[in-house]
């Protein structure tokens, strides 16, 4: 408040123009108030104190409601102080109750409407607006173009039926007026009337307040019932609004819910993916050092073979001179039969020898052929748990295409139920629509038979007063009875819809339910997936260790063999022959390596199509959820439509009941005693 106090002087400041004490310290005595109200009730306001407050409030002040009321403002100063406000963009409520607005007021009135795009609450209480027809059509011409009001005051305004016919005009364009107050003005029955087609086209309008304007009481009723009317369907829509704000809230959480589990199932097949590339690469490199170890195997054996050669010539140089010797020795046999027997002995220790180290050979070359049979069965098993493994993906994609085929086949059986519902619901709507115009019919031969009747007394007994009136109270009586009897139909088929669409409702929320618990179905078996996937790579994981566990051992036997080479040299035949077996199981294993390449990219390449038909699988999900809510609108749209329709029929009695009961004779009589 203080700031706007300091605007207003110093744009009275700049314009030359002497400060309005009383509006200065009206604005200093609310300073301390809540500053987002501006109120100047009360204060008489010259011309040039109106132009600095439109100037003023062409700057967006920080006010969201302005008080003018009972300020006696001139019809130059109300045109230039509203002008200010054309542009405004924060002020929310106006009031200018008691400053006797006329034909420039309401011209300004309605350029204001007209060009104000924030203002929602208008008070005009106390004015004389409706004086002059021309001006007064101008303001309902702004009035009809305005799209942001919801609250107008036009209390004590002398609107007669012409302006009421006016405003009727107006306000079957405007769509956004919800409380009007007319009391207190000149409107009659002909503005009623007029007031009654508009706010019957009019859905917006659910407060008309229309006290003290010589209205006949049927059309005050008619206004009434008509207003609750409204107010009830705003109420329906609001909550049909809400109820599928809350579906489509749910419906964005489900999507959610599918794009992380989706983006996590993606994020962890990844992440598979990458670990088997990891273990091949490791398979791969361990492949390349054992070859690497097996060349140099080989570089050994061949110098160990160059060995071989050089002590079979040495033997054989050694058998030259042995033979010399035994030469000599024939010769010195008979000299030396002492040394003879020495030699004897040491022959036979020398065999004792050479009988041990062959039963040690013997034992390690069983101990080796138990390792090899070992390293064979372990191989076996591998062989085996892959082939279980191979079944077991098997039965997991016999196991996905059948849940595809029962999703499928439920679709199948939702869109059956679907169709016999709406076949149900359009047969149920053809019954409700002939019942309803049979009993219009039926309506309107009661009424004209009544009607000949009460017009064949009418010319029987026009001598007979006394009468007459009795005969007149009758069928008074007969009428409002038959009025709550249609009144009584109405409300209750009325009711019968209500609960027709509370139950179509609920059988769509079961629907719906139904389909969530298909996706948390399709969500569990994804993650029994998930589970198995994990299952194999622990069991892809136990393999490499295993195979990490022969490869050790593989290099404790070469370690073994690598010693044995060193302790016996004259025995290099039989161990050529080991190192050769040894060979032979190394490339067994090599090729048993390569097949186990192979099942691992096989497996592979069955999880790429597992996630492939997972995602194909979460993509029919998605679609079927898109269609699911394409019928749900639908239906929606038809709900409305059935609603607009039970309005338009209820009007439509009603109007006939009306122009009955204004139309018949008994009203004509009436009119006069009134």
């Amino acid at each position: 408040m203080e700031d706007f106090r300091r605007t207003y002087l110093r744009l009275c400041k700049e314009g030359g123009v002497e400060p309005q004490e009383s509006v200065v310290a009206q604005l200093q005595e609310n300073r301390t108030a809540q500053g987002s109200r501006l109120d100047l009730s009360g204060q008489s306001l010259s011309a040039d104190t109106c132009s600095v407050l439109a100037r003023a409030f062409e700057k967006d002040t920080a006010f969201t409601e302005v008080s003018l009321s009972d300020c006696m403002l001139s019809e130059e100063g109300a045109k230039v102080l509203l002008s200010g406000l054309f542009g405004n963009t924060t002020v929310k409520v106006l009031d200018l109750k008691g400053n006797n607005l006329r034909s420039k007021g309401a011209e300004v009135l309605g350029k204001l409407l007209a060009r104000n795009k924030t203002l929602r609450r208008l008070v005009l209480e106390w004015n004389a607006l409706g004086v002059w027809d021309e001006a007064f059509s101008l303001f309902c011409e702004g009035l009809a173009s305005n799209n942001v009001l919801t609250q107008l005051d036009l209390r004590n305004n002398q609107i007669n039926h012409h302006g009421a016919s006016e405003l009727a005009l107006a306000l079957k364009r405007n769509n956004t007026v919800e409380v009007l107050d007319l009391r207190w003005n000149n409107i009659g029955l002909l503005g009623g009337r007029s007031l009654l087609k508009a706010v019957q086209k009019n859905k917006s309008i659910v407060q008309l307040e229309m006290a003290g304007n010589n209205i006949p009481s049927d059309t005050l009723r008619a206004l009434e019932q008509t207003t609750s009317h409204n107010s009830d369907r705003q109420s329906t829509l609001r909550e049909n609004h809400s109820r599928t704000q809350v579906l489509s809230k749910e419906i964005y959480i489900l999507k959610e819910e599918k794009g992380r589990q989706f983006l996590s199932l993606m994020e962890t097949i990844d992440r598979q993916r990458d670990e088997m590339g990891r273990s091949s690469r490791s398979t791969s490199i361990q492949i390349s050092q054992l070859q690497e170890a097996l060349n140099e195997r080989k570089s050994a054996v061949n110098s160990l073979t160059a060995k071989v050669q050089m002590t079979e010539a040495a033997l054989a140089l050694s058998e030259q001179k042995n033979h010399n010797m035994g030469q000599l020795l024939t010769r010195l046999k008979t000299e030396k039969e002492e040394q003879r027997e020495r030699q004897n002995r040491e022959k036979k220790k020398e065999q004792e020898d050479s009988v041990l180290r062959e039963g040690k050979l013997l034992r390690e070359i069983q101990n080796l052929t138990e390792n090899n049979s070992q390293l064979r069965n372990k191989v076996e098993e591998m062989e085996r748990r892959c082939k279980s493994q191979q079944q077991q993906i098997f039965e997991l994609k016999q196991e996905l295409t059948n849940s595809t085929a029962e999703l499928k086949l439920r679709l199948a059986q939702s869109e059956d139920r679907l169709e016999m519902e709406k076949r149900r619901s359009k047969q149920a709507l053809d019954d409700m629509d002939s019942l309803r115009q049979k009993e219009v019919e039926h309506v309107n031969r009661h009424l004209e038979e009544s009607e000949r009747a009460l017009q064949e007394r009418i010319f029987k007994m026009e001598g007979q007063r006394i009468q007459l009136e009795e005969e007149l109270s009758k069928a008074k009586a007969v009428c409002v009875t038959e009025r709550a009897q249609a009144e009584e139909e109405l409300g209750r088929v009325r009711a019968q819809v209500r609960l027709e669409e509370q139950e179509h409702v609920s059988s769509l929320e079961e629907k719906l339910r139904s389909v969530r618990s298909s996706l948390q179905e399709v969500q569990l078996h994804c993650s029994q997936q998930k589970q198995t996937i994990s299952e194999l790579q622990v069991k892809n994981s136990q393999q490499s260790i295993e195979m990490d566990g022969l490869r050790r051992r593989i290099e404790e036997l070469q370690q073994e063999l690598s010693g044995k080479d060193q302790e016996k040299v004259a025995e290099v035949s039989r161990v050529r022959v080991e190192l050769q077996e040894q060979i032979g199981h190394l490339h067994a294993e090599r090729t048993a390596q390569g097949g186990l390449k192979e099942k691992i990219s096989a497996l592979e390449r069955e999880i790429k199509v597992l996630s492939s038909s997972h995602r194909e699988v979460l993509l029919d999900k998605e679609s079927e959820m898109s269609s699911m809510l394409e019928k749900l609108r639908l239906r929606e749209a038809e709900i409305q439509r059935m609603r607009e329709d039970e309005a338009q029929r209820a009007s439509y009695l009603q109007s006939a009941i009306l122009t009955y009961v204004q139309g018949s004779p008994l009203g004509h009589y009436s009119s006069p005693k009134k």
